[in-house]
């Protein structure tokens, strides 16, 4: 049985990583689909402490999957399914496979929630649609795209797009933005960007190569549909955690995310398991919060497991 279990390795998984191998409990960090997290698909990370020049996401997961492992972290791949807290001895399952811990590190994270529409999975990386403009705006030079969305998020891409894109069109379901004061003026002073509201995107038409040359859009007042030609599609509506292995065993809110005890950002609602990252984070959702969560969560575990002895 492992003293510690760490599911996820992005910036909150690695980290617990790197401080319970430092206390020499040999962490077992479990990798799912997509090792490294979010990060590893952002070209630039700027806001990172001690890279006053910024770093790649793929190179500042790198460094953290090699810090963890230099301590004695251990890895193995494998995508929990299912878990059984009811007793002291914690038991998670992928497949037909089992794990047995004495404590959990929840560090799963969250995914961008997409639309559900004809074309969008087609036509999703690489061939026009994305979640990530950073990632993927200077792909789109002196193109025109779509950003579907209203909040924070949206805006920031559509801002961000303006760099590159001749034209950013920006579709949102309502009269206004749900973004904050200061980013909804940026976003509809700007001159390269034009706002559609009340309206749905409800469909990515492709050309003959496979590729996005296109949108149907539906006005949600009158029912009245429309075309809107354009090279790439960002969608930027949120994130969905990847929480569903824990619905019924651990408290989630509304939509989704682990909920921690009262008076602790980590606590969950089962002792022996601690919450960390984006998965238990829909404030701030970044890799430096991430990382923090991840230390206290890895220091909770510590304490808790000494406590036992």
């Amino acid at each position: 049985m492992e003293n510690v279990i760490i599911l996820g390795t992005g910036c909150a998984g690695f980290t617990a990583g790197i401080y319970t191998a430092r206390a020499n409990l040999e962490p077992l960090i479990l990798e799912g689909d997509l090792p490294g997290g979010q990060l590893t698909t952002t070209s630039e990370v700027e806001n990172f402490p001690g890279f006053p020049e910024g770093i790649d996401g793929f190179m500042l997961m790198d460094n953290l999957r090699k810090q963890a492992a230099r301590f004695g972290s251990r890895f193995e791949s494998a995508l929990i399914d299912r878990v059984d807290f009811s007793e002291e001895r914690k038991i998670l399952y992928a497949g037909e496979k089992s794990f047995e811990a004495r404590t959990v590190i929840i560090a799963t994270g969250a995914g961008p929630r997409l639309l559900g529409i004809p074309g969008e999975k087609e036509m999703y990386g690489g061939k026009g649609v994305t979640t990530c403009a950073t990632c993927d705006g200077a792909f789109y030079r002196d193109m025109d795209v779509v950003v579907v969305g209203g909040g924070d998020s949206a805006c920031e891409e559509s801002l961000f797009l303006t760099r590159f894109c001749s034209k950013v069109t920006l579709v949102h379901r309502r009269d206004e933005l749900r973004a904050s004061r200061i980013m909804a003026e940026r976003t509809l002073a700007h001159e390269k960007i034009e706002v559609i509201w009340d309206s749905a995107v409800e469909e990515v038409l492709a050309d003959e190569d496979g590729k996005a040359k296109a949108i149907t859009i539906r006005n949600l007042k009158n029912q009245e549909t429309s075309r809107v030609s354009c090279k790439g599609v960002f969608i930027a509506i949120g994130h969905v955690p990847n929480t569903k292995p824990f619905e019924g065993v651990l408290e989630l809110d509304d939509n989704g995310y682990l909920v921690p005890e009262q008076n602790s950002m980590v606590r969950s609602s089962v002792p022996g398991v601690y919450v960390a990252g984006d998965c238990a984070d829909h404030a701030y959702r970044q890799a430096i919060t991430a990382a923090g969560m991840g230390c206290q969560a890895a220091i909770e575990a510590e304490r808790w497991l000494a406590e036992k002895e």
